[in-house]
């Protein structure tokens, strides 16, 4: 289809890791343009050691059970199969800042950029998501 996604993972939990990589994966599936902008809680999701171990969500630790009998991938294997797919991955200058992550602290191939390098990206968006 050719759209411009732009997605912005804000929160940091398994579930909302889920949902980003799922729609980013969809959309890379079909060829469209994607890129994710990680912020605050959002850099969770690419941090090299915390996106492996990512929590779960006040009384849903019952649904984990559901996503392996489901067979869906981990999330490391999702961020692997989203960055295949050239999605764009960017850190939010700002908040890695202020939650005191280094560039060194995130998985490799992400770009680290200030909302400006975001919204560079989003200005002709055709699809936008905020998680």
């Amino acid at each position: 289809m050719n759209r411009k996604v732009t997605i912005i993972a804000s929160n940091g939990n398994l579930f909302d890791a889920y949902k980003v990589f799922n729609i980013a994966a969809a959309a890379g599936a079909s060829d469209d343009e994607v890129a994710i902008f990680f912020t605050f809680d959002g850099l969770n999701l690419i941090h090299k050691d915390l996106h492996q171990h990512l929590p779960v969500p006040a009384g849903k630790k019952h649904d984990l059970e559901r996503f392996k009998k489901a067979n869906v991938p981990s999330i490391p294997e999702m961020l692997q199969m989203i960055q295949e797919m050239n999605v764009k991955l960017i850190a939010c200058q700002m908040s890695m800042n202020v939650m005191n992550v280094k560039k060194e602290d995130l998985v490799d191939g992400v770009d680290v950029g200030g909302a400006a390098t975001f919204l560079d990206f989003a200005e002709n968006a055709d699809v936008s998501l905020t998680f």
